[in-house]
């Protein structure tokens, strides 16, 4: 593998964790919701996401699995939902 394959499939590796934290910082930013800065707490999400998603293919022994997309979103929504709690007048 060279390593343009290799920078693409880490990419594609780390997408839904970049993709589900985005739309989770834009619904709260929609709610209007006193929290951390957008790109601090998406950076959180994101490193969250991605420690599910390694021991997802840890500990199933391959990428893609429909048990570590539902734990990412599982952990992911509940970190957000912290954050919207924490933040409420």
């Amino acid at each position: 593998m060279n390593s343009i394959a290799f920078i693409w499939h880490l990419l594609n590796f780390v997408m839904p964790a970049a993709g589900l934290s985005a739309m989770l910082v834009l619904s709260l930013k929609y709610r209007r919701v006193r929290r951390p800065s957008a790109l601090k707490m998406w950076g959180g999400l994101f490193l969250a996401g991605v420690v599910v998603l390694l021991a997802g293919l840890w500990l199933l022994g391959r990428d893609g699995a429909m048990l570590t997309y539902a734990a990412l979103v599982l952990v992911q929504a509940t970190l957000a939902w912290r954050w919207a709690k924490s933040g409420r007048n």
